[in-house]
C-alpha cells in the first residue's frame, strides 16, 4: 500500500521549518574546526552555562530513573527567581514545546491564530502541525505590532470564526523591537488568548510574567537558552492563569524535562551572579556591535533590545555577503522574505568575535 497516502493532508502540504545547522555539520562543510568558527547565526549565548551547570551535569545521581513529571524542584526554584507562585508555572522542553502545548490545548482543526510577521517562525509552523489557520497581520516598517489591524480581525469576520490565540514576541525576533504596555493591554482586551514570548526579555528590562495573575487570557513564555546558555539542553517555562493549569497538566508529556536539563536549569538558577554577568556582557556587546555596524557603509542596523542586531544590506547582495562571511568562518543569518528583504541578523558575541566580524566586513 501507499503509506504516504495516509499522512494528514495538512502535514503533507506544509512547509518544513528550517533550523540552524549545528557546529558539527557546519564544521564539516566549511572544513574548519568548531573552535575556529564564529557562530553568530542563532542568538546563542557564547559564554555558555555557569560552571555550576557543568559540575551538576558531571555528577548526575540518577540518570537511569525517570524524572519528576511535575518538575517540582525546578518550578519551586523558578518561583523564587520570578516571584510567581509555582502553581502558575509549567516547565517545558524549551519554549517550543510550550507553544505546541498551548495550541493543542485550544485549537481544533480549522481554528484561527494570529501571527505578526516577521517574527519567530515556530508560531506558523506549530499552527500548521495542529491544522490551524493563520491570520497574518504584518508588522509595520519599524517592526511595531499593528494592533489596530489585529483588533479589526475581531471587529468583523464576515461570519468566519474569530481567532482563538494571538502570538506576539517582545523583544521580537529577528529585529529586537519591544511591545509597549499600552499595546499589550489592548491585545488583552480582545476575546482571545494572548501568548507573549519573552525569550529575550533579560536583554531589555522587566518581564510581564506577573501580569498572568491579573489577566486570565495572558500566557508568558521564557527560556533558559539565552540568559543561561542552555540552548542545547532544551528547557524553558511558561506562566499561566491558575484556571488553565489543570488542563495543561492533563495534556503535557509526563517526563518532558529530562534529568540533565532539570539539573542544569537548577544549577543555573543558583548562580545568579553568573547569569547577571553574562547578560550584562552580551548587552554591552550588542551596543558596541550596533555602533560598529552603523559605520559599515553598506549596512543599516535596526535598534535592538535583544542579543542580536538586524541589518538591512544596501547596495550589494545580502546572501552573497552571508556566504562570503562563511568563507571567513563567520556565520550570520540571512533573510529574504516579506518585511526582511536583503537582511542579515547578527548575534551579539564575545568582543573578540565582534572584532573578527568587523575585520571580515572591512575586507569584504
Amino acid at each position: 500500500m501507499d503509506i504516504v497516502s495516509l499522512v494528514r493532508p495538512e502535514v503533507a502540504a506544509m512547509e518544513a521549518y528550517t533550523p540552524i545547522l549545528p557546529f558539527e555539520v557546519v564544521s564539516a562543510r566549511l572544513q574548519r574546526a568548531p573552535a575556529a568558527i564564529v557562530k553568530l547565526d542563532a542568538n546563542e549565548n557564547p559564554y555558555g552555562p555557569s560552571p555550576r551547570v557543568r559540575a551538576a551535569l558531571a555528577t548526575l545521581p540518577f540518570p537511569h530513573i525517570y524524572p519528576d513529571p511535575e518538575s517540582t524542584e525546578l518550578r519551586e526554584a523558578l518561583a523564587r527567581d520570578t516571584g510567581l507562585p509555582a502553581e502558575n508555572l509549567l516547565a517545558g522542553a524549551g519554549a517550543d514545546e510550550l507553544i505546541d502545548l498551548i495550541m493543542r490545548l485550544f485549537l481544533r482543526p480549522g481554528d484561527w491564530v494570529v501571527d505578526c510577521p516577521p517574527t519567530f517562525g515556530m508560531y506558523g509552523f506549530d499552527a500548521a502541525v495542529n491544522a490551524a489557520q493563520v491570520a497574518r497581520v504584518p508588522r509595520r516598517a519599524d517592526f511595531s505590532v499593528d494592533v489596530p489591524g489585529i483588533e479589526a480581525l475581531f471587529a468583523s469576520r464576515d461570519g468566519a470564526p474569530r481567532p482563538k490565540l494571538v502570538f506576539v514576541t517582545s523583544p521580537n525576533n529577528p529585529d529586537g523591537s519591544v511591545l509597549s504596555d499600552e499595546d499589550l493591554r489592548r491585545l488583552l482586551a480582545l476575546p482571545a488568548g494572548v501568548v507573549l514570548d519573552e525569550a529575550y526579555i533579560e536583554f531589555h528590562g522587566p518581564s510581564r510574567l506577573g501580569w498572568v495573575l491579573e489577566h486570565a487570557n495572558l500566557m508568558v513564555l521564557r527560556t533558559f537558552s539565552k540568559r543561561a546558555g542552555l540552548a542545547g539542553l532544551r528547557v524553558g517555562y511558561g506562566a499561566f492563569a491558575a484556571a488553565l493549569m489543570p488542563h495543561l497538566w492533563k495534556i503535557k508529556q509526563p517526563y518532558n524535562i529530562n534529568v540533565a536539563a532539570n539539573a542544569a536549569a537548577l544549577a543555573a538558577l543558583e548562580d545568579t551572579g553568573y547569569l547577571a554577568e553574562s547578560v550584562a556582557r552580551l548587552t554591552a556587546e550588542r551596543e558596541r556591535l550596533t555602533a560598529c555596524l552603523a559605520q559599515v557603509d553598506y549596512l543599516r542596523p535596526y535598534p535592538s533590545r535583544a542579543n542580536f542586531i538586524l541589518c538591512r544590506v544596501v547596495g550589494r547582495d545580502a546572501r552573497a555577503l552571508k556566504l562570503a562571511l562563511e568563507q571567513h568562518g563567520i556565520l550570520v543569518r540571512h533573510f529574504n522574505k516579506p518585511g526582511l528583504m536583503d537582511c542579515l541578523r547578527i548575534s551579539a558575541g564575545k568582543p573578540e568575535q565582534t572584532d573578527q566580524l568587523l575585520d571580515a566586513l572591512k575586507r569584504l
